[in-house]
């Protein structure tokens, strides 16, 4: 090639080059101007009343913050403008939707988590564990220091409702662990090593036996907050709970990442079949396990031929000797927005457009409920998949997300109640200890009977 030839080619590609570096400055500061503007800029309010982050104003991941106005939601959206953007320079992850979740969902994690277990034995006799993290070492050396005087948040972490722990649950946990919380992962009956000791398996969206779980972790971590995270399908879970519970659900407030929000519609339409594949394979090498114990109420044969997830969940629960019941019976109990009237914490559920799993967004997400319901945010984002969201380095986009938010909804609740003049968490203390010294004196060991007051029972089982 003659000399002036490259010369020229030299000239083009610097000069292309530099036109790309402008159109990144100019969008940092297109950013920082709308980040320092005053909230009426921040935050619009469309003809249906949701406030939103503008997909093509400076961000390039195209987020939404959708919700009632109020001032939490303010609050919210000046937090989360910062994190709205998950790293432009990693476009390939972003785009790619299947790689994002396979990622997160399929491959091991690279630090194995250090826990210590506890059986819980419940009143018919199951048992669920729960796995409070503590390692590895590595993390707790770059812990960071919480402002709580007496105890480090709690985090309750709930798995899919396969019970598989993910990729994103590993890092997840350690994450937080890394910023000052305590995770415990809520395992259920017959996953993840706990042993099944009953006939009967958790249905889809029965919060009977995490509300015993909530009770011991307030039994054993009564001055820390509570806060809870669940993946995916787990979702179903956790917001059964919310809506059955109310007030009494003692969180501060929970987050979804990835939720399946319309579970029936979900089982009934299926899946691509590499994901179908791999989950019912999935739960039948869990099943088999209990094969022999589990044949006395289900159609083990048939259960092990089946080839969707709905003929799983229709042989588990629906279909059974003892007492069968109809599909539509079963969602009527067990649909996680049965209740969502009464959920009364603050709920922020992380959602991207292109989720293969879920699908599309236009007819899986209810968006109208978070146009109506104070306490329920949807963040939804133009890319990320299923429980991806990945950036060119850890942690994923969704796991800072979550933690920035719990730590803005303890402070914008501790700013309320500095500004009212009152802590309703103090009057709620005094008016315990008032209680307590009440009954000591009529019987000071009944207070310490600690089956009194709750239905769990620690486990023999380690």
């Amino acid at each position: 090639m003659p000399g002036g030839s490259w010369d020229a080619w030299h000239l083009l590609l610097t000069l292309q080059r530099w036109i790309v570096k402008l159109l990144c400055v100019g969008r940092s500061i297109l950013c920082g101007l709308l980040g320092s503007g005053t909230l009426k800029h921040e935050a619009g309010e469309g003809e249906d009343g949701d406030v939103f982050i503008h997909d093509n104003e400076g961000f390039p991941c195209g987020c939404r913050l959708i919700c009632k106005p109020s001032a939490l939601a303010n609050c919210l959206l000046k937090v989360l403008r910062r994190f709205s953007d998950p790293d432009v320079a990693c476009w390939l992850w972003r785009k790619w939707a299947h790689v994002q979740t396979i990622y997160h969902l399929l491959l091991p994690g690279d630090r194995r988590l250090e826990s210590a277990r506890d059986h819980l034995q419940l009143p018919d006799g199951g048992i669920v564990a729960l796995d409070w993290v503590v390692g590895p070492w590595t993390t707790l050396k770059h812990r960071r220091a919480t402002n709580s005087v007496t105890s480090p948040p709690v985090l309750l972490v709930i798995p899919n409702a396969f019970g598989k722990i993910t990729r994103n649950v590993q890092d997840f946990c350690l994450q937080a662990l890394e910023q000052g919380f305590y995770p415990v992962i809520f395992n259920r009956r017959g996953q993840n090593g706990c042993p099944l000791t009953t006939l009967k398996l958790q249905q889809f969206g029965d919060p009977a036996d995490l509300t015993e779980a909530v009770a011991y972790i307030r039994y054993r971590h009564p001055s820390s907050a509570l806060f809870a995270m669940s993946e995916g399908l787990g979702s179903g879970l956790l917001l059964s709970y919310l809506g059955e519970c109310g007030s009494s659900s003692y969180l501060t407030a929970a987050a979804c990442i990835s939720p399946v929000l319309r579970c029936q519609e979900w089982f009934e339409a299926g899946l691509p079949w590499l994901y179908r594949w791999a989950l019912v394979i999935q739960q039948k090498m869990s099943l088999s396990r209990y094969a022999t114990a589990l044949h006395e109420d289900v159609d083990m044969t048939n259960l092990l031929r089946c080839k969707s997830l709905r003929e799983l969940e229709e042989l588990l629960f629906c279909k059974t000797k003892n007492n069968p019941i109809s599909w539509d019976t079963y969602w009527e109990r067990n649909e996680p927005l049965r209740d969502v009237d009464e959920v009364a914490v603050p709920v922020l559920c992380i959602c991207s457009a292109d989720d293969p799993i879920r699908g599309s967004p236009e007819s899986t997400l209810p968006t109208e409920l978070f146009k109506s319901n104070p306490y329920l945010f949807l963040l939804l984002t133009e890319h990320g998949g299923h429980c991806g969201f990945l950036k060119d380095a850890p942690p994923a986009w969704s796991h800072e997300v979550t933690l920035e938010y719990f730590r803005s909804v303890a402070e914008f609740f501790r700013a309320e109640e500095r500004m009212r003049g009152f802590s309703w968490r103090r009057s709620s203390f005094a008016l315990y200890r008032h209680r307590k010294g009440t009954l000591q004196k009529r019987d000071s060991a009944a207070s310490l009977d600690i089956q009194d007051m709750f239905s769990w029972k620690r486990s023999y089982t380690r």
